[in-house]
This record gives C-alpha cells, structure tokens and sequence, in this order.
C-alpha cells in the first residue's frame, strides 16, 4: 500500500473517530496549492539539461507551510502529496505553529556536479520564489538535499527579498543554522522512547535495541541510546547488518562506518541478512530508513515488544493490524519522528528574533516539546479509545480543523 493510500486511510478514520463533517473532511484533504515548474540549465560540458521541480503546499490554516525538498530520480507526485498532507498533520501534532508542504526536483544528484546542483538549485529558487517566504511557505533538506542546498536557496532568494535567512531551516550554522539541529531528529527519537517507556515503568538503560538504517537519524538515535545505557544488539545500513547480543560497541562504530562509508566489514559483531535485522530478538525496535519496511511477510516474525518509528511510513495498515493483534505497541512516525521539525522551528523562530541559542537551550526545549507531545497523544487514546497512531491523527487532524473553523474557512 503505497504512502498517499494509507495516510488518507489515517486521515479518514481520524475524521471518523472525531465526528468530522464531511465537507470540512474533504477541504482538510485538497492541497492548498501545487506548483510544477521547468529548471532549464547549462550543464558543465555546455549542453543544456530541463529537470521538473515541484512543490506541494498542503495545508496553512495553523501558519507558514512547512516541509522538505528532496533531490531523486523518482520524485513521485503522489508521494509527495502524501508527505504535504503528513507534515500538516505532524507540525500540529508537535504543538508548532506550521502546515505542511513538501517538494523536490526529478534528478539523479549523484550524476551532477557540485557546480550544476547549484546552478539547479538556483533555477528552481527563482521560479518558486515568490511563492515561498518566512510568512508562507520554509523549505528544509530532505533526501539528497542539505545545508548546502539551503544555502543557496537562501543566497538566491535573498537576491529579490534582501537578506532573509528564515526562509528556509536546516542551514549552515555560518549562515543562521541551529546548533542541535543535525542531531535533532534523533535526539527527539530518544525523548519519545524515554517517554513511552515511562507509561510503562521502564527506562532506556538495560533495554535490547536493534535499529534499522543508519543515516542522520539512526546513527544519533544509536549513539544516544548507547550514552544512557541501552543495547544497540542489532543494525543495519545499506551496506551491510551486524548483531552482537552483547551489545555493539557505537563509538568505533561510528568511527568505522566515517572511514568505510558503512557498516559492512565491522568487526565488533556477527554479519547478518539486512533483511533479518527486523526480525532480531530485542525489546524496541527502531526502523529509521525507509517507508514500506515492515509488512504482512514479517510482521509476524517481529520479537520487538515496541516498535519506534524513526522512518516516515515504516509500517503498513496490514502490520499494523497484526503487531496489535500480538501486543506490540508502536509509536508512530507523525510523532516520534517530530524532532527535526521541532528544531527547525527553533531555528525559524532565532532567526526572526536575531538571536541565537545555545545548544543546552535547543536540546531542553526540543525534550519539553516531545515530552507535552507524547501526553497530548495519549490524552487523545484516551478519550477516543485508540491506539498511539490513531491518537496521533486525532490530536494532530483535531488541530487543523478547530483552526480552519475557526478562521472561517469551512465549507
């Protein structure tokens, strides 16, 4: 089940359990506005090069459309219509005063030189400008995008706007970044374990994890789970997976996968199947790579008692039903993975004051923010009788609507 199908479905049985009026429901769907544009650019050798960039803006009844943009091959409308509508339900889920948007251009970035993304990035800048603002509309990094790419869309829209740098979040710390910010998501991964734990007695330290994936967001959740005493049993990256019952030593794991490029050839564990890490004997299990991962085939073979999504999308409807069914209780993305949106918040809000914080600052308002999240949540479970992720959509769709009423805009 591809991602825009299950989160309407999300969205359907939220509005159902709020007693939503149906042209309301159908409004909060439809896409404030979607931009497609042409990117024409010189190449290096001379020849010119059309690439297509586009930019879902799905919802702005809770403030400014917030989401990334992502450089790859196969940027897929529907998933980027699914990730919009994600992202509206998530910054109000957070509590921050944001909707949702996300774009991206159909390109390969491995193929084009540092110059040409630039000169991409630029092109792109200058055809949605003016449709994007520190009032309307703040880009991040997401799949093949970085600080760099925020650096330039800042340079370029600077050029018409003078210097603006709230435009977009996850930049340079040079040019306005957060500190915290690259740690941010995982970091909020960590505080969202800490807080479901607790609704159950337990605590980080002497729990078994396994976590799949182990870009940006894995690899700080790995490290900052180890540093309070939990056992990182099992990981996996796209090169490789290795499980050691003792717990795999993170620090010169992360030194190895610096100096190798990944995991694979590490020796401080067993090599196992990449596609066995799921399924590995553990208490939490944490997929923080792709979407679609966890699913009707291994769903049952599952040994995790909870489940933190770290992923956009990890788990499908069917799984879902299944873990529910065995008892596993999951955390779902629009919450757990809250955290990078959270501080790119901070950063948009230090950049509008001028004033900067430190890290301490970032790091304790980020555990505040997850912390009232996550009791916000289960309030919801609460007085809907559901499960985590429906308390996630309740709380986050209930939002969305009580503003849209409120301002009038309800059909």
């Amino acid at each position: 089940m591809n991602a825009l199908v299950a989160t309407n479905r999300n969205f359907k049985l939220a509005a159902r359990l709020l007693g939503l009026d149906s042209k309301l429901e159908k409004s909060l769907l439809i896409p404030f506005r979607e931009i497609k544009v042409e990117c024409t650019l010189p190449k290096d050798d001379g020849t010119l090069a059309t690439f297509v960039g586009f930019r879902i803006q799905h919802d702005n009844a809770r403030g400014p459309m917030k989401g990334g943009i992502r450089y790859h091959p196969e940027v897929d409308p529907d998933e980027v219509n699914a990730l919009a509508q994600l992202m509206t339900w998530k910054t109000a889920v957070a509590n921050i005063p944001y909707g949702g948007a996300k774009g991206g251009i159909g390109c390969n970035p491995g193929e084009l030189s540092k110059s040409e993304l630039e000169r991409l990035t630029r092109v792109f800048t200058q055809k949605i400008h003016d449709l994007i603002g520190i009032h309307t509309d703040v880009p991040a990094p997401d799949m093949g995008t970085g600080p760099q790419t925020m650096a330039w869309i800042l340079d370029e829209y600077s050029k018409f706007h003078g210097h603006s740098p709230a435009v977009v979040t996850g930049k340079p710390i040079d040019l306005g970044g957060s500190l915290g910010r690259d740690a941010a998501t995982g970091r909020g991964v960590l505080f969202a374990t800490e807080a479901l734990l607790n609704e159950h007695g337990k605590s980080i330290s002497g729990q078994k994890f396994v976590i799949q994936g182990f870009g940006n967001v894995g690899s700080w959740a790995a490290q900052l789970i180890h540093e309070k005493g939990g056992k990182v049993v099992a990981l996996s990256d796209i090169t490789g997976a290795i499980k050691n019952s003792n717990g795999i030593d993170i620090p010169s794991l992360l030194k190895h996968v610096k100096e190798n490029k990944g995991i694979k050839g590490f020796h401080g564990g067993d090599s196992i199947d990449p596609k066995s890490v799921l399924v590995e004997d553990c208490d939490i299990l944490i997929p923080a790579a792709l979407g679609g991962v966890i699913n009707r085939e291994n769903a049952n073979e599952i040994k995790a008692k909870f489940i933190i999504e770290a992923a956009n999308h990890p788990t499908d409807p069917e799984a879902d039903e299944i873990l529910s069914k065995k008892g596993v209780i999951i955390l779902p993305d629009i919450y757990a993975n809250s955290g990078g949106v959270t501080v790119s918040y901070f950063e948009w809000v230090q950049n509008i004051q001028g004033f900067m914080w430190d890290e301490e600052k970032v790091n304790s308002e980020l555990k505040t923010y997850m912390t009232k999240g996550f009791k916000d949540v289960k309030e919801m479970c609460q007085t809907h009788n559901c499960d985590l992720r429906m308390g996630a959509f309740t709380l986050g769709v209930n939002r969305v609507a009580r503003a849209t009423v409120l301002r009038g805009w309800e059909a």
